[in-house]
């Protein structure tokens, strides 16, 4: 454990079923808590005193079950695949959803409490992946949190010798207080709804209560979103995050007190249809950042 002079900062090791990493600013009664052993996940972001995560804790604690909760990091694709499956360059490749990194053990690269408390986690490819991503990456993330919101700085390294298909995104479950009838501040005009595959007007709020399938905002030029947080008394949540980030994908769960926000680079089964489907040039990379804030 590092420790600065001021002392507001502070990177904690430490073990709880897990090695988990606990990233603290005292100033603003901030901490977010990271799981490099189960996909790099944040377990926890409360800010200001407040969590904002919901985490099923058996899920958690089972290294088969994909964890509900928390901020699932979703690559090389968002979403499913038609069939599970897709074809690349003449060869067939089964991929589970959301890709390959929510269920992989990360490295951990380094910490700081210079400035801020941060970790720096790396996720390399090797023969498991190749299995379902037929190419060569190196991820590299920063959990940083400064000044009472988390950062995630994100570079995504092609180290093929061909192009290398992506779109990443995040799978954050977020805590309500009572309705999922949320007003969202957002300058989306419409929502592709997978329920029925049909586009709809949006006008802020969505009912989301009793959908099964997730909604999709499209038509966004703005790179944020806010929507309010898990405290009756008030607070409102805002997402930034860089232009690749396209999409918010928002999902529920009927009976469970959470709602997804979920930032995306391209739509479902892009792999498949390979429209918006983002490319990195051979040995290039991509450089991108999520963040969470939180006003009370």
């Amino acid at each position: 454990m590092m420790m600065n002079q001021n002392n507001r900062y502070e990177v904690r090791k430490h073990h709880d079923v897990f090695t988990l990493y606990t990233l603290t600013d005292t100033a603003t009664e901030s901490s977010v808590t990271i799981c490099p052993d189960r996909g790099a996940i944040a377990i926890s972001c409360k800010l200001y005193g407040e969590e904002l995560f919901y985490l099923d804790e058996a899920t958690f604690i089972d290294p088969d079950a994909n964890i509900r909760g928390g901020n699932p990091i979703l690559f090389p694709i968002c979403g499913q695949l038609v069939e599970g499956r897709f074809e690349w360059d003449g060869a067939v490749y089964t991929m589970r959803n959301h890709g390959v990194a929510r269920n992989r053990s990360w490295d951990v690269v380094s910490t700081s409490e210079d400035n801020e408390a941060s970790v720096t986690v790396r996720l390399r490819s090797g023969e498991g992946t190749r299995m379902e991503y037929p190419f060569d990456f190196e991820l590299l993330f920063t959990y940083a949190l400064v000044e009472g919101v988390l950062h995630i700085r994100q570079t995504y390294h092609n180290l093929s010798e061909r192009s290398m298909p992506i779109y990443a995104g995040f799978h954050p479950y977020f805590r309500i207080n009572e309705s999922k009838n949320l007003t969202y501040g957002t300058d989306a005009t419409s929502y592709l709804d997978y329920n029925d595959n049909q586009v709809k007007p949006f006008e802020g709020q969505l009912e989301l209560d009793g959908l099964k399938e997730s909604v999709a905002l499209l038509d966004t030029a703005r790179r944020d979103i806010t929507f309010p947080g898990p405290n009756a008394a008030g607070g409102i949540i805002r997402l930034a995050y860089s232009d690749e980030f396209k999409y918010v994908v928002l999902w529920q769960v009927d009976g469970k007190p959470f709602v997804c926000v979920e930032p995306w680079m391209a739509l479902n089964s892009a792999l498949n249809t390979r429209v918006g489907l983002p490319l990195i040039e051979p040995q290039g990379k991509l450089e991108m950042e999520l963040s969470i804030g939180y006003t009370p």
